[in-house]
């Protein structure tokens, strides 16, 4: 579980499968739902082990990580290695399966995420613009895996994921803090590196822009007012705890920030799908 991050990994899957039944409305296929979700689970989980490989000797000097497998000397790179490019391969396969353009994404995700977000981690915070690309592609597959082509909804629930990827880490970054310096990676965007209002500053900007990218739902059509209205309400929950963050400066306003952005998501996604089922 530890090797291959399961939360974060389940977590990717939600949000994928959530954007695959928004985007299907009544047009379902079991198969494709089934072959999505373990396309996503192996293909995540091949990039989190390669990015542990990468990261092993940062790992050993951060706390939250030292108990996983690499850094405690439990497994092998080697081996390691193996396991990712297997799980990698069955990903793709079963995208494959959907067709070409799922598995390509699957597979530039995997590649953005393992050997360009995370190298660049330790040079520059543009690293979090990087990494929020394979975070928020599952919604785009998903979305894709449903429709078969490129649609409007893909490039919305991509663009929602997208942007509330930004609170979203800087909160776990703030929170980390101390940890991600011992191993020198540079993730706050204050340019002095430092937990100042620039974190909470930005984190708040990108909340607005996570509220636009809600706009074309209903005006494409793929949501009632009634619905947006209440995705609304939870937006602007979101944009008052990256707003108190800006003000205060605190752990604790990190804290719920970071808690705010777990539920959030799968939270809107679902707000987006109960709505097409009425």
């Amino acid at each position: 579980g530890l090797l291959i991050k399961f939360r974060l990994t389940i977590t990717v899957v939600i949000s994928s499968v959530l954007a695959y039944l928004i985007a299907a409305g009544a047009g379902i296929s079991a198969s494709n739902l089934v072959l999505l979700s373990m396309g996503g689970f192996f293909i995540t989980a091949g990039a989190n082990i390669l990015n542990e490989v990468l990261e092993k000797d940062f790992d050993k000097l951060m706390k939250r990580t030292q108990g996983r497998p690499l850094p405690g000397d439990r497994i092998s790179p080697a081996n390691a290695i193996l396991l990712a490019g297997l799980s990698a391969l069955a990903g793709t396969f079963c995208l494959a399966f959907i067709g070409p353009i799922v598995a390509f994404l699957g597979l530039i995700s995997l590649v953005l995420y393992a050997f360009i977000y995370t190298p660049l981690k330790r040079h520059t915070p543009m690293a979090v613009m990087v990494g929020a690309i394979p975070g928020a592609l599952p919604a785009a597959i998903g979305a894709i895996a449903a429709t078969g082509t490129l649609t409007p909804v893909a490039l919305i629930l991509f663009s929602i994921q997208l942007f509330w990827q930004f609170p979203h880490f800087w909160a776990i970054a703030w929170i980390s803090d101390e940890d991600y310096k011992k191993a020198g990676f540079q993730l706050l965007p204050s340019a002095s590196g430092l937990k100042d209002k620039n974190t909470g500053l930005q984190s708040f900007i990108y909340s607005l822009l996570l509220a636009s990218a809600c706009i074309p739902m209903v005006w494409f059509g793929y949501s009632s007012a009634g619905a947006f209205i209440l995705v609304m309400m939870l937006t602007a929950g979101f944009a008052a705890s990256c707003w108190k963050l800006f003000r205060s400066c605190e752990d604790k306003a990190a804290k719920i920030q970071m808690f705010y952005s777990f539920l959030y998501l799968p939270l809107t996604f679902l707000i987006f799908y109960l709505d097409q089922l009425i």
